[in-house]
């Protein structure tokens, strides 16, 4: 573990590094159930996963030494269970702020915590939750995120973009990294102050699609929606011409073509 000079109170102030792990989270919720109590904000990074994980146990690809493949240890024992979600929406505004810094336009999230450049994805927030009780107990945040990686394999190069694909510069992992540190703390912070709809309304300003008429996909049918919304939950409400319908998680598919 190593002491770090990053100007933030607790997040990135104890990191790991690895060469090589199979996934950052795995590694994080293995040390925790170990080495209790673990400072919060502990932050494990890896030059490469060659098991990462994304939502729903899809795959997340990434070559070695190129890309952000870290995880962050928090306790949010202080969020009521049924605000969940909007510890999903901190770090969704956290990673977009970060990477805004450097690419100066065209960063959202595409819900429920995707980073995109326009219509290509840049990044994945994977959040896997530890309750005791009826409380949390602890949360490892997963980010990923495409930044010097300049190819990537057929099946989905065009989906994917990278940082150096946007900039056609190389960008220093760890200036990222210490973006992404810094407001992770903010919006923690903000988040610990139960200033929900602060974050609500910053959250749907960066949404991909907000209040954009777009085709998405449900059960194969393939259905033309405004998104107008996302509950306390984390639900997705979308006008379509039968009214508003309510999704959740992996229940409705974007589509890129109109």
């Amino acid at each position: 573990m190593q002491n770090n000079t990053f100007s933030t109170l607790f997040v990135g102030q104890n990191l790991i590094k690895l060469k090589e792990v199979d996934s950052t989270n795995n590694f994080l919720k293995n040390l925790a159930s170990k080495s209790e109590p673990l400072a919060e904000g502990t932050v494990i990074m890896a030059d490469h996963q060659f098991a990462g994980r994304g939502q729903q146990e899809s795959v997340w690809q990434t070559q070695a030494g190129k890309n952000i493949s870290t995880s962050i240890y928090l306790k949010p024992s202080f969020l009521p269970l049924d605000k969940q979600f909007y510890l999903n929406i901190a770090v969704s505004l956290a990673v977009s702020d970060a990477l805004a810094c450097f690419v100066p336009e065209g960063i959202k999230v595409k819900w429920p915590n995707d980073m995109y450049y326009h219509n290509k994805k840049l990044g994945g927030i994977l959040i896997e939750n530890t309750l005791t009780g009826n409380s949390f107990k602890s949360s490892v945040i997963g980010i990923g995120v495409n930044v010097n990686q300049s190819e990537f394999s057929e099946s989905i190069s065009e989906r994917a973009t990278s940082v150096i694909q946007i900039l056609q510069i190389d960008v220093p992992l760890m200036d990222i990294m210490e973006k992404i540190f810094i407001f992770m703390e903010k919006y923690y912070l903000i988040l610990r102050g139960g200033k929900y709809s602060i974050l609500q309304n910053d959250y749907l300003e960066r949404l991909y699609n907000y209040q954009v008429s777009a085709l998405y996909k449900h059960n194969g049918e393939i259905f033309e929606g405004t998104i107008v919304g996302v509950e306390d939950n984390g639900r997705l409400n979308v006008n379509t011409e039968k009214g508003l319908k309510v999704f959740n998680f992996k229940e409705i598919e974007f589509t890129h073509t109109k």
